[in-house]
């Protein structure tokens, strides 16, 4: 079991710099496969990034390639989702997802979730 929160939502102006959080609680953090999902009103959640237990691997959806990066801290137990050159379209609820078996871009496949922050990009 483990238990995620997540932090750093906010309202920015396009082009501007957020850095989300997603603090775990409970079992061994450093055996989860880790990612951000989104969703926007009205439509389905969204695969954002993902990173392996080892840190070693990750992946990204092409619409956030080259200006969001995931990545991990074990020892603080937390992963951040570093979001620049921030743009309308990304604007939605952010989502940490955690799961020990399954490293993939489908949101059925993880078993843990936090509550979501909300990003709002201005244009």
């Amino acid at each position: 079991q483990v238990q995620l929160v997540e932090s750093g939502g906010g309202l920015v102006q396009t082009g501007n710099s957020l850095r989300l959080s997603c603090a775990a609680s409970g079992s061994t953090f450093g055996h989860y496969y880790m990612a951000w999902f989104h969703q926007a009103p009205g439509k389905e959640r969204k695969f954002v990034a993902s990173i392996t237990g080892s840190g070693t691997g990750t992946d990204y959806a092409d619409s956030v390639k080259g200006r969001f990066t995931i990545s991990r801290d074990d020892a603080k137990r937390t992963v951040y989702l570093q979001m620049n050159n921030l743009k309308p379209e990304d604007t939605a609820v952010y989502y940490c997802a955690a799961d020990r078996l399954v490293w993939s871009r489908r949101s059925d496949d993880y078993s843990y979730w936090g509550q979501g922050t909300q990003v709002t990009v201005s244009s």
